[in-house]
């Protein structure tokens, strides 16, 4: 079972992180730990995988990346809620609906705006992702956008 993470065990973790660091990166940070840093309490599994790795990254989503802080040469930053939002309407898990809500309610997505940005993802979407049912996603999509 895992601790509950809090903040500052998060900020020591991106410490670490840099500490060795040598040359300048970015790491974004995504899910519960995003959520974390912006003042909710959740937890955070560390994994090599990003929101892109489930749905396409929306256009536009490294100037979406808000950044979070400077630990030496690494520049954490939050990875695109929009992104975020797209991969969790796609998993859909009770949890996921209540982040989307969250997100919607802080006001980190337009729902509207992710339509028009899922619009332009679509045709990758349908090349790149075969495990994603695209009809069905669109429909989530667009319930969503009606919020």
């Amino acid at each position: 079972m895992r601790e509950a993470l809090t903040a500052d065990t998060l900020r020591t973790f991106m410490r670490e992180i840099a500490r060795d660091a040598k040359e300048p990166s970015r790491i974004y940070i995504a899910g519960g730990a995003s959520a974390l840093l912006r003042g909710w309490r959740g937890s955070i599994n560390v994994e090599l995988a990003s929101p892109s790795d489930f749905v396409p990254a929306l256009r536009g989503w490294e100037a979406r990346s808000p950044f979070i802080e400077q630990v030496g040469p690494i520049s954490f930053h939050h990875f695109d809620f929009y992104t975020q939002c797209l991969a969790k309407l796609e998993r859909n898990h009770a949890t996921d609906r209540e982040d989307v809500a969250s997100m919607v309610r802080d006001g980190l997505v337009i729902p509207k705006r992710l339509l028009a940005l899922y619009d332009d993802a679509e045709n990758e979407l349908r090349e790149r992702y075969p495990a994603v049912h695209p009809p069905a996603l669109r429909a989530r999509v667009e319930a969503f956008a009606l919020q």
